[in-house]
């Protein structure tokens, strides 16, 4: 969902139907989201963290800054720098899970300018390509739990 919510935010309008949903584009480092490995650092003395994921949280807090600045290029000028700053800083700093469905009203919320008016052709041309049904929870954040399910433990 991220790689398409860059590109939603980039548009002068979001269109998003009923079931459409926008996702968090915080940075992941391997298997971790970049926010969560800066928590640490909140989280606990300097002197208790090991010195990896203190390079890891460096590399962390760069990412999520270097996508805070894309996204604040990719914005348009209909949004004042101040709401730019809350969408750039929500959609990154982990107030969700990486694959948290944003709805329209969350995107909305957000102050993004979404329109949930879909032409009836964009329906008529997504029913020619049939989406094939998951075996899966759409819920499924926990790496190493989903590791663990694909190999049968």
């Amino acid at each position: 969902m991220s790689g398409g919510t860059l590109i939603a935010l980039a548009a002068d309008e979001i269109v998003m139907g009923e079931h459409s949903t926008l996702g968090p584009v915080d940075p992941q480092i391997g298997q971790y989201p970049a926010p969560s490995i800066v928590n640490v650092l909140k989280q606990k003395d300097v002197s208790d963290i090991d010195d990896e994921t203190l390079i890891l949280a460096d590399i962390s807090q760069k990412a999520i800054n270097q996508l805070e600045g894309c996204i604040l290029k990719l914005l348009p000028d209909r949004y004042s720098e101040e709401e730019k700053k809350n969408i750039a800083e929500t959609l990154t700093q982990g107030r969700w899970t990486h694959d948290f469905p944003i709805s329209v009203d969350i995107a909305k919320s957000l102050g993004l300018n979404v329109n949930t008016d879909v032409p009836k052709e964009i329906y008529a041309l997504m029913d020619l390509y049939p989406q094939p049904v998951r075996s899966s929870s759409d819920i499924n954040y926990q790496p190493k739990y989903r590791e663990k399910q694909e190999n049968g433990n």
